[in-house]
């Protein structure tokens, strides 16, 4: 891309030249003619440079996609390879060793569990590629969206900490709602694991879910790094991630925010994200 960009930058300076030479060459050959080339040459100027920077931003949009795509490929061989490499020795620990049945079960339930993040992981990437060829219609039924947060709550609930548990949910049951429970399953996932993936080891994360004023609320609540005002709006494009993937601890595809930003605009609910106090984020998920 730095070479498209030098090439253009080397035939708008080679225009430049021609226009100025030519103009010139005409001046001096008829020089009654030299206001009528001035104000051509104006307007040539003007629209060249336009031209130039709308093309300019294009190139550097490009090259940032492609940035994007390549940390987007390196993130989800990452994601990939890890519960793999997880299940495989799991499943090889239960076969070359004489285990009771009480260990066989621990292994085997964390096998289910990584195998639940991979399907997460796929769930997500086709949800993504269908939302954005707009071949998603996203079927709406009433469902109790109580019990289906607080299900996820308790698959994802992480003992990182001993028996402690790092899911504080405090959730008001029998709340109903109209809409596609497969993408809002979606959302609530996606919320959720980027606080516990952003947060330290025995961090406490709250999930709360209410009806304020009629409207169905969700907060979501860690108390990770934060995340600057510039990047607020920023972390729901596609792709982005903070920092580099090079780099980056926390795991991730940049596709989770995507997500529920588009779901959430199909189902004219309002998210915000705040700073937690003393640190962290908060994700506040209205629906109207």
């Amino acid at each position: 891309m730095k070479k498209s960009i030098i090439i253009f930058y080397c035939l708008l300076l080679y225009a430049l030249i021609q226009l100025i030479s030519w103009g010139t060459l005409v001046v001096r050959l008829q020089p009654s003619r030299m206001t009528m080339i001035m104000g051509e040459g104006s307007v040539f100027l003007f629209l060249l440079c336009i031209g130039g920077y709308f093309l300019h931003q294009s190139l550097k949009k490009e090259d940032n996609l492609r940035e994007q795509q390549q940390n987007f490929l390196m993130s989800i061989t990452h994601e990939l390879k890890s519960p793999l490499a997880a299940i495989k020795l799991s499943i090889q620990t239960i076969i070359k060793r004489d285990l009771d049945k009480a260990r066989q079960t621990s292994l085997l339930n964390n096998s289910l569990k990584d195998i639940e993040r991979l399907d997460d992981l796929v769930e997500n990437m086709l949800l993504a590629t269908k939302i954005e060829n707009r071949s998603y219609s996203f079927p709406k039924e009433s469902f109790n969206f109580s019990e289906l947060v607080y299900k996820i709550t308790d698959r994802l609930q992480v003992h990182s900490c001993g028996c402690e548990q790092i899911i504080n949910a405090k959730i008001q049951p029998n709340l109903q709602l109209v809409g596609d429970k497969f993408a809002l399953s979606s959302v609530v996932t996606n919320l959720i694991e980027n606080a516990v993936k952003y947060s330290n080891p025995c961090d406490e994360i709250n999930v709360h879910l209410d009806k304020i004023d009629g409207h169905v609320m969700l907060s979501v609540a860690d108390k990770g790094p934060g995340i600057s005002d510039a990047e607020k709006m920023l972390i729901f494009d596609k792709f982005y991630r903070v920092g580099n993937e090079n780099v980056r601890k926390a795991k991730g595809t940049g596709l989770g925010l995507f997500i529920v930003k588009e779901v959430l605009q199909h189902h004219d609910a309002d998210i915000i994200v705040k700073d937690n106090q003393p640190q962290g984020s908060i994700f506040e998920v209205t629906f109207s």
